[in-house]
């Protein structure tokens, strides 16, 4: 007597994958390390000028042109990367790499507008950006409706190097 095997054939129904692999997919794409952790996110700006700017000892660019914000009432009387408290009125930036009480004169390309101002923290944290400006400085500006502007930023005067910055 010889007995033939059934096969069972499973189907499973389109939405029944979906909701499997939906929430996996969703698990592996999640573990992805996150762009804003990159080394290129605090990069140097590139420098839009055609000349080789002037450097200082340490080879940072003493000018160049590109996006500024500001920040204010969120920080205000916050310690800043330097130690000191920040005060939004006063005429003070941050920088990725300037060392920290570099007097910086940033004027504002679209109005003409110039203020120097001390580096004394570390930003900005968007990479389009390079620089953001303290409420004060923004005022002196004229570029605290808009929140950004195209600016140029000239070293005055170098801060002490120090590789604690």
């Amino acid at each position: 007597m010889k007995v033939h095997g059934r096969v069972n054939t499973v189907v499973i129904h389109p939405l029944s994958l979906g909701i499997v692999l939906i929430p996996l997919s969703l698990f592996f794409f999640s573990c992805s390390s996150s762009p804003r952790f990159t080394k290129e996110r605090f990069a140097e700006p590139k420098i839009s000028s055609g000349k080789a700017p002037g450097k200082n000892n340490s080879g940072k660019p003493s000018t160049a042109e590109g996006l500024a914000s500001y920040y204010a009432d969120d920080f205000h009387g916050k310690k800043t990367a330097n130690g000191e408290i920040f005060d939004m009125h006063k005429l003070t930036a941050a920088h990725r790499s300037y060392p920290f009480d570099t007097k910086v004169k940033v004027t504002n390309l679209d109005n003409g507008k110039s203020v120097i101002v001390r580096v004394n923290d570390r930003g900005p944290f968007k990479l389009e950006r390079i620089m953001d400006l303290s409420f004060g400085a923004a005022e002196a500006l004229d570029m605290t409706k808009s929140g950004t502007a195209k600016v140029r930023l000239e070293v005055v005067e170098w801060g002490p190097d120090d590789i604690s910055n």
